[in-house]
C-alpha cells in the first residue's frame, strides 16, 4: 500500500503548507469531530434554564443550529435568483 502524502507531490521551488497534505486534513477533520462529540457529551452536565420545554431536550441547541444554517443556506438559493444579474451586466 502506498501513503496518500507520497502521491502528493509539490511542484519544484513553490512553498509546501502544513494544509497541503491530506494526512493534515484528515487530522484537523476528525479533530473537529471529536470537539463537536465533546460539546454534545458536555451538554448533559449543564443545567438549562430556558422557557421552552423543547430546550431542555438533548442536543437541542446544536440541532437547531444545524437546521437554521440549512434554512439559510436554502433561502440563499433562491435569493440567487432574485439578485443575479447578466454576466455583461456591468460591461454595457
Amino acid at each position: 500500500m502506498s501513503d496518500p502524502d507520497k502521491r502528493h507531490t509539490i511542484p519544484l521551488g513553490e512553498r509546501s503548507y502544513w494544509l497541503d497534505r491530506p494526512s493534515n486534513v484528515n487530522k484537523l477533520v476528525y479533530a473537529f469531530y471529536a470537539l463537536c462529540g465533546l460539546i454534545l457529551a458536555v451538554d448533559i452536565f449543564v443545567p438549562k434554564h430556558g422557557p421552552f420545554a423543547i430546550e431542555h431536550a438533548f442536543g437541542f441547541y446544536g440541532l437547531f443550529g444545524f437546521f437554521a444554517c440549512v434554512v439559510l443556506v436554502l433561502i440563499a438559493k433562491q435569493l440567487r435568483r432574485v439578485l443575479m444579474r447578466p454576466e455583461d451586466y456591468y460591461d454595457r
